[in-house]
């Protein structure tokens, strides 16, 4: 950056854009002007310095380095600034300055920084590093393939790990979600919710990549929770990773093409009516808000078509809670719950839905944690990204540890559950398990006694009255 004595004016330059579609996103003169305003916005703000390390170092830049002067910062700080936001989306959740709250600074951090990313992709090539953390379908496939190999490998191995540092840059102490034997799709196949006519039924469940390859157990709870409350859910076969792995490192290219695939799938239950389900707030958040403007201009369409009916779970629940087939009759409680909120659940504006759900279980008074957990993605598998993450993640911790009467933690995101189950000691349930699980008798130790039907308690001489 040149002349730093010029002032910067906080209005959008021609440089704004933040639509691949568009040819000044890939303009690097006029990223430049963007990241310069953005920068110099951020600086006058300050309100975003709690978050991922990227503005702490960009206040430090300024301040300690160049005398308060934003055009003075250089391209090797920018890099270090755009390569610490880990995309919990937060800074854009509370900046005053957003296009989605409508104002003329029209700022977007999270998108600048996937700009910049998808640039610097674009001229350098995707790394072989970024290659398969950007691919975990293909990562599952592999697993399964060892026949358990991976798992104890990723657990026990100290060799292996040192491998796996060595040649994709993951911190040898990072718990690694284990592998299933067998995916969530092979589940619901042979349960008969793989339908051919993509009418049937109310909703579709997209149960995620991870559900898909690590933890079917979340999908197969979803599952008994809405057919207990009489919802026509069925599955789909072939469904892809939502495709934020590959877009956090900028590989657009990968993540237009599986979300291709996800638009063929979805767009015929869209049509017919349906709601798309979606787990993991990542993924229900790639589909609501990132693929209208991300994929190919010839499935913009259909991407805001499907967007306009994605829901996750919980919030699918919520809606129907008045209606007479939503289902009260709970027969365990855990007691009191320590519950996560999400970060991508938060970007979304929807609520927190699960953590509403679980309330209605008798003797359930959640306690909620608004603090990011630091795992976001696969930033806290990384080398780079592990203590950092640890740091991050300290205030959700310790929230969620401070409700001491809970036996129980929750949270909608399962990376979430995770990153507290390594490092806050405690490894929290998905809302969905938790209300399947309350649903049967010995889901939790504590049963619910019905209370008593006043005809059953009658007297003889009520009962004669009655008659």
């Amino acid at each position: 950056m040149t002349d730093s004595n010029r002032p910067i004016s906080y209005s959008p330059t021609d440089g704004l854009s933040y639509d691949p579609a568009d040819s000044v996103y890939w303009d690097s003169e006029a990223l430049a002007k963007e990241l310069e305003r953005t920068f110099e916005v951020c600086h006058g703000c300050r309100l975003c310095f709690k978050y991922c390390d990227s503005f702490p170092s960009l206040f430090s830049f300024i301040d300690d380095r160049h005398d308060g002067k934003v055009s003075s910062i250089t391209d090797a700080e920018t890099e270090q600034v755009i390569d610490e936001c880990f995309q919990c989306k937060l800074c854009e959740v509370q900046c005053p300055y957003t296009e989605r709250d409508g104002h003329d600074y029209k700022l977007d951090f999270p998108k600048l920084v996937h700009r910049y990313k998808a640039q610097r992709t674009k001229a350098d090539g995707t790394s072989f590093r970024d290659k398969v953390l950007g691919d975990p379908d293909r990562a599952g496939a592999a697993a399964r393939a060892s026949l358990g190999a991976a798992n104890a490998l990723n657990s026990r191995s100290k060799l292996h790990r040192k491998f796996l540092e060595k040649v994709l840059g993951v911190h040898p102490d990072k718990d690694l979600p284990p592998f299933a034997r067998h995916t969530f799709e092979k589940w619901a196949k042979n349960e008969g919710l793989i339908h051919d006519d993509p009418a049937d039924g109310e909703a579709v469940l997209f149960q995620t990549c991870y559900v898909q390859h690590n933890e079917p157990e979340i999908g197969q709870d979803t599952v008994e929770v809405l057919r207990t409350n009489s919802v026509g859910i069925t599955c789909e076969a072939g469904f892809q990773c939502c495709g934020m792995p590959a877009w956090e490192s900028g590989d657009l290219d990968t993540m237009r093409k599986k979300a291709k695939i996800n638009l063929d799938k979805l767009e015929a239950h869209v049509d017919a009516g349906k709601k798309v389900l979606v787990i993991n707030p990542t993924c229900s958040m790639m589909l609501r808000q990132e693929y209208p403007t991300l994929v190919d201009s010839d499935d913009r369409e259909r991407a805001k078509k499907v967007a306009a009916n994605v829901m996750d779970p919980g919030e699918f629940l919520w809606s129907i809670r008045k209606e007479e087939r939503f289902n009260e009759d709970f027969k365990s409680t855990p007691g009191d719950v320590s519950y996560h909120a999400p970060c991508h659940l938060r970007a979304q504006a929807v609520g927190f839905k699960g953590r509403d759900l679980i309330r209605k279980i008798p003797g359930v008074t959640p306690s909620t944690t608004m603090e990011c957990c630091g795992h976001d993605g696969t930033y806290a598998m990384k080398t780079e990204g592990f203590e950092v993450s640890i740091r991050v993640g300290k205030k959700a911790f310790d929230g969620m540890n401070a409700a001491k009467d809970a036996e129980v933690w929750a949270t909608d995101c399962p990376l979430a559950a995770i990153q507290f189950g390594q490092h806050a000691g405690r490894r929290p349930m998905h809302p969905m398990s938790i209300l399947a699980r309350a649903y049967r008798p010995d889901g939790f130790p504590t049963a619910i006694t019905p209370e008593p039907n006043p005809d059953d308690t009658a007297g003889p001489s009520d009962q004669a009255q009655g008659t």
